[in-house]
Parts: C-alpha cells; sequence; structure tokens
C-alpha cells in the first residue's frame, strides 16, 4: 500500500496580502510536482500509457543531464584556445 505524501507547507501573509501569499504557495506546489502528479491521478491511466510515460520521463531525464553536462563544459572559464594564434 502505498502512504501519501505528506503536503504540508507553510507561506507567511505579511500585511493580509492572501493572493500573493497564495500565488508562492502554488509555485511551491508546482515546482515540486504535485499538481502533475494530482492532475494524473484524477483518472485511470492504462498500464500501456504509465509505461510510455514512465519511459518518456527517464529518457528526457538523461537528455537534460547530458545536455546539461555539455552546456557546464562549453561555459566554463580556463579551458585551452582550440586555435591558438589566430
Amino acid at each position: 500500500m502505498r502512504h501519501p505524501r505528506f503536503i504540508g507547507r507553510t507561506v507567511l501573509v505579511k500585511d493580509g496580502k492572501v493572493e500573493q501569499a497564495f500565488r508562492i504557495l502554488n509555485k511551491i506546489i508546482g515546482s515540486e510536482g504535485l499538481f502533475d502528479i494530482y492532475r494524473r491521478n484524477l483518472y485511470y491511466e492504462k498500464p500501456f500509457n504509465t509505461r510510455r510515460r514512465v519511459n518518456f520521463e527517464k529518457c528526457k531525464a538523461v537528455y537534460d543531464e547530458d545536455m546539461n553536462r555539455k552546456i557546464q563544459f562549453i561555459m566554463r572559464k580556463n579551458r585551452v584556445d582550440p586555435w591558438p594564434g589566430r
């Protein structure tokens, strides 16, 4: 049996600005992916679609990690000039 995730979050309301606090809370929940999980669990997902989604997420994670590594390699400061004297 899967246990429910702990969803307790606290956002302070300053000067009665509830809408601003609500926006901050939505940003926090959205960045953690809880909205996606909620929307996914609204309806039954066939096992075929679950496998497809999970495989896509794995491939996307590998691709993103590789691209971030390449970008960090290109952006580093102290690299050797590939064409010295030009």
